[in-house]
Parts: C-alpha cells; sequence; structure tokens
C-alpha cells in the first residue's frame, strides 16, 4: 500500500500528533488514521527524522479513550513507554533474527489488557533479513486488536513483501529552521538552538542532545583547532586524539545519565503495578547500548565535518598555490574515508590517529 490519508479533509489533529515537528504530511495521514486504523503501517525515512517518537505518539493516540488527547493517564504511560499496551520491540542482535520475529508473533496473538487494542512498534526493520518470511502472515493478517507500526530507514529487498502488506508512512529528514524552531519551541535559548540545530546533521534527537550539553562548543572548536595544532610529529597526533576521544566519552556520559534517569522512572513504575523489575530489562539495556554508539558515532561524524568545513574553506577560497589545492583536497577526501569507515566499529584512536597523521594543515 502506499501512503493514504491525503485529501481526506482538515481532520482535526489529535494533541499527540501535532508535538511531532516538521513532518506535516507524515502527521496528516495519522491524523485520519486514529479513528479506523489499519492493521500495519510502515514509517519510512531516515533515522533523526522522529520515525519513533512520531511511532509512540500515534500508538499513544490508538490507546487513548479520546483519540489522542495528550492529558490522560493512558497518553501519559504510553508516552512514558510504560502502557502495557504499547510495546516496543527491539532486535536482540545485530539484525533481526528469526526468534525476534517469532516472539513477534506470539506477542500479537496477545490480547490488549486495558485499552481496545495494542500497538506494536517494531525498530530497524531495515534489517530484517531472513526473520521477514516467519513475520509476513502475522502483519499481513494480524488480530484485529493488534496494530503494527514498522520503522525503517529503507525498504531494502527483504522488507518488500512486508511493506506491500502495510499504508507507508515517509517521514523525510528535517532541516535547519525546523530543528531550529522545535528547539526554541523546547525552551532553548535562541542562540543555543541555533549553534546545535546546525550541527545536528538533521536529527531532531541529536539536535535536543547538544542543546542540553554544555560541553557541546568546546568540542566543536577543539575540532575546528585541529589543523592548527598539527605540528608532523606523532606525539601531537596521539595527544590531539586522546583529547577528542575524551571530550566524546563526555557527551555519551550524558547519554547514560539519562538513560539511568529513564530506567529509574521505569522501575519505579513497575514497583508501583506491582511488579519486582523492569519487563524486559535486557532488551532495554542493549537498547542503551546501541544509543551510546549511535551517538558516539554521530559525534565523531560532526568531527569530521568541521575538518571538511576547514579544508573544503580552503579549496573555495580559492587563489592557492598547486600545492596547497592538492594538498586540501587530499585532506578532504582522507576525512570523508575516516567518516566512512566509521559505520564499520573501527578502532577509533586508530583511526583519527591515521588520518592526523595524513593531514596537512597547508603550510
Amino acid at each position: 500500500m502506499t501512503a493514504a490519508g491525503e485529501g481526506r479533509g482538515h481532520r482535526r489533529v489529535p494533541p499527540v500528533l501535532a508535538r511531532i515537528a516538521g513532518q506535516p504530511r507524515a502527521v496528516a495521514v495519522l491524523a485520519g488514521s486514529v479513528a479506523s486504523p489499519v492493521h500495519a503501517y510502515l514509517f519510512r525515512g531516515p533515522s533523526g527524522s522522529g520515525r519513533r517518537e512520531a511511532a509512540v505518539a500515534f500508538a499513544a493516540a490508538l490507546v487513548c479513550p479520546d483519540g489522542g488527547c495528550g492529558e490522560c493517564a493512558a497518553c501519559h504511560d504510553a508516552l512514558a513507554g510504560r502502557h502495557p499496551d504499547v510495546v516496543v520491540v527491539e532486535r536482540s542482535g545485530a539484525s533481526i533474527l528469526v526468534d525476534d520475529a517469532r516472539s513477534i508473533v506470539a506477542l500479537a496473538q496477545r490480547g490488549p489488557a486495558v485499552a481496545n487494542r495494542q500497538v506494536v512498534v517494531l525498530t530497524d526493520f531495515e534489517l530484517v533479513g531472513l526473520a521477514a518470511p516467519v513475520l509476513l502472515k502475522t502483519i499481513e493478517e494480524p488480530p484485529t486488536t493488534t496494530v503494527f507500526v514498522v520503522l525503517a530507514e529503507s525498504v531494502t529487498p527483504a522488507l518488500v513483501t512486508i511493506a506491500s502488506r502495510c499504508v507507508e508512512v515517509e517521514f523525510v529528514r528535517l532541516d535547519l529552521a525546523t530543528l531550529d524552531a522545535a528547539l526554541v519551541a523546547d525552551g532553548i535559548a535562541p542562540e543555543v538552538a541555533a549553534g546545535a540545530a546546525a550541527a545536528a546533521g538533521g536529527r531532531l534527537d541529536r539536535a535536543r542532545l547538544l542543546a542540553r550539553d554544555p560541553g557541546f562548543a568546546a568540542r566543536q572548536a577543539a575540532w575546528r583547532d585541529v589543523p592548527a595544532r598539527l605540528d608532523g610529529t606523532g606525539a601531537t597526533v596521539a595527544r590531539v586524539v586522546a583529547e577528542l576521544l575524551a571530550s566524546t566519552d563526555e557527551l555519551v556520559a550524558v547519554v547514560r545519565a539519562r538513560q539511568a534517569e529513564e530506567l529509574a522512572a521505569a522501575a519505579a513504575a513497575e514497583k508501583r503495578a506491582g511488579e519486582r523489575r523492569v519487563t524486559g530489562r535486557q532488551a532495554v539495556e542493549e537498547a542503551h547500548k546501541r544509543e551510546q554508539r549511535r551517538v558516539r558515532t554521530d559525534e565523531l561524524r560532526a568531527g569530521l565535518s568541521a575538518l571538511v568545513a576547514i579544508y573544503g574553506g580552503r579549496l573555495a577560497a580559492g587563489a592557492l598555490p598547486p600545492r596547497l589545492v592538492a594538498a586540501a583536497a587530499s585532506a578532504v577526501a582522507a576525512i570523508d574515508s575516516a567518516a566512512a569507515a566509521l559505520s564499520r566499529n573501527p578502532n577509533e584512536a586508530l583511526l583519527l590517529e591515521a588520518l592526523l597523521l595524513e593531514l596537512d594543515d597547508g603550510g
């Protein structure tokens, strides 16, 4: 199925969906679906575009007695990740495993606990691989009380058949103005919002993280200072790399602290409900580790982008001797190669040391 909902008139957007930033077409589709949802939706778009937040908000609207009022206990619990009929399924390995798929099939057969339906959110489904055939029949024809929301960056060959059974809702990369406005709406000072939005690479989650990180400006400055600090010695390269990685660790520590607060809140909610431990704690902790890795990689890529801007600026300036033009072009190519290599989970220190040894500050 393709995206539906356009042309259904100007339906009221439920408050829980109105908070979704920069995705008016997606919001229109979802608002038109709340009253009578179909069995499965595919939220497709780049990381950081708000797909996951939109999935939880849509789920809140579907379990809310008033269609997403944003004020009732059902909405609050769904948005906080503790509603019993809103289940976010995280993969247990590097891809979606067959065992994961079997667990999802069993989950789909479970009836809702307190609402009229349950919503099952399936994350990272561009990685579905060999598990897809196990899920196809269930996603195509789940029980009438189960709604699937499948999240994927793109429709991979393994995902094509499942995608054809879903209403596809497209999410687009957010532009700078949208990020800036979203941060200001969150209460961030305009000057801080502008800097965080510019460094976020189109990702709202990263923009929000940076906006609340007091070390953000200092880390950006440290990366911009790298070319001037290089003196042709390995000792300096090692020292600079150690400082850059230490500053990256500081950002990951911010994320860990927030995750610890989330786990503590979940544990408190479970205790109030009579449970002794957080349901699915291992899966939550694995998801936290993946988030930490993603934040770390995003931060290193942002630093490398700052370097590209410096060397690329030299090329754009023109009127340079041929030797310096060649050096700047070589530096940009080397930085781009290092950024691409981050996706292969390399030894970060060795990768950055090799890069900085190769860079030329232009003399």
